[in-house]
């Protein structure tokens, strides 16, 4: 095979193919099996094989997380800069602090269900995933009730830009939310001594390499910890939703036995990841596969593949609880293994947990099939589903 170099007018696939965007996962599936390291235009040089993604991810040295011109703390960083981030973001996460936020987190997960219409139709996404993103999120923040509704409508047209593929409207929704962050820390500054004892006003008084956090830092580490997790969380809960519909089987085993909500979650998770890709940049020329990428280039890690890898899962979509869950990737490995993942896992656990102790069935809508999500997310756009209570 050529070296990547010589590859840039050789382009292996397109991943906005409307082939590809209408069916990610079966298209990711395919090019795992026929050209594990792909070069496109869009992404550069794609990574399906959960072997070749491990190795990346393992290798914080060869592989640099600086592989885009915005700067995001800490997933952006590399040792040792990336260090000492993850030393003040991590204690955020702690256990103590889970529990602590675990009994709000069952509040809002109860309080939506008990909302949801009984024995009728819903769209998982806007009636019940995307709330309880936003809700969850800005509680565990400290945020008021009072930015429900307009973050919920600035999500709409966050999905709207996505749709529309406009790098500008993409980018003016973006610069919205943060210029919401920085009303948020405005108004925080504004109390002074008076200022709510929080996540948020926390993270405010925090201080790093001995000098106080900038406001853009705290911008960034909101923004991570809300725009990109409201996405992600909202299309874990459809996804979960929407498969279980389809097994009513499992949702009698979960119903009977609700510690297994958390390893099922996962499972399904893997089975269809909610995040599809994340980047890396070579600091030096590497082998991956048959192909040589060059320092500088770019590389995209297909999640939603090598979580499906049947060197490693055999039948991707059998759903099993007795994998080792050290190798499921869904929370990535590594240095950068995502710092929120008890976060993230807690919130869904308990939505989930919710929506079956809510209901006595969750059933797919004859005739009405789930709207995939357009890349870069993932899950789905809508999916009806009927309720049973």
């Amino acid at each position: 095979m050529p070296s990547a170099s010589s590859r840039k007018d050789q382009q292996d696939w397109d991943p906005r193919a409307p082939e590809v965007l209408a069916d990610p996962i079966t298209a990711y599936d395919h090019m795992r099996h026929q050209c594990p390291v792909a070069y496109s235009d869009y992404l550069h040089h794609s990574v399906f094989r959960h072997a070749d993604v491990l190795a990346i991810l393992n290798d914080h040295e060869r592989f640099s997380s600086q592989a885009s011109s915005h700067v995001s703390v800490p997933n952006s960083m590399d040792p040792p800069e990336h260090d000492a981030w993850r030393a003040l973001i991590d204690p955020y996460f702690s256990a103590a602090r889970m529990a602590e936020f675990e009994p709000e987190c069952q509040r809002i997960c109860h309080g939506l269900v008990r909302a949801l219409p009984r024995n009728g139709v819903i769209e998982a996404m806007f009636d019940l995933a995307h709330p309880f993103a936003l809700r969850t999120q800005c509680a565990f923040m400290g945020w008021s009730e009072a930015l429900h509704e307009p973050l919920l409508e600035w999500i709409y047209r966050k999905n709207a830009a996505t749709l529309s593929a406009s790098r500008a409207q993409i980018a003016a929704v973006a610069m919205e939310f943060d210029d919401t962050i920085r009303g948020i820390l405005q108004a925080r500054r504004a109390l002074g001594d008076q200022a709510p004892d929080d996540v948020t006003g926390r993270l405010m008084g925090e201080t790093i390499h001995g000098r106080p956090v900038t406001e853009d830092e705290i911008v960034s580490i909101l923004r991570n910890w809300t725009v990109g997790e409201l996405g992600t969380m909202a299309s874990s809960v459809g996804i979960i939703a929407h498969y279980l519909a389809g097994h009513p089987e499992l949702q009698d085993q979960l119903r009977q036995n609700p510690a297994l909500v958390r390893a099922a979650n996962d499972e399904i998770l893997r089975i269809h990841a909610p995040l599809i890709a994340n980047r890396r940049t070579p600091t030096c020329p590497v082998q991956l596969g048959d192909r040589t990428i060059q320092a500088g280039e770019r590389i995209t890690v297909i999640w939603a593949s090598a979580n499906r890898d049947e060197a490693v899962f055999g039948d991707p979509d059998e759903f099993r609880l007795d994998r080792d869950p050290a190798l499921n990737l869904l929370y990535g490995a590594g240095i950068h293994a995502c710092p929120g993942a008890p976060l993230a896992r807690l919130e869904i656990e308990t939505m989930i947990q919710s929506l079956l102790a809510g209901t006595r069935a969750i059933e797919r809508v004859p005739g009405h099939d789930a709207l995939p999500a357009v890349y870069p997310a993932s899950g789905y756009r809508q999916a009806p589903l009927r309720l049973h209570h």
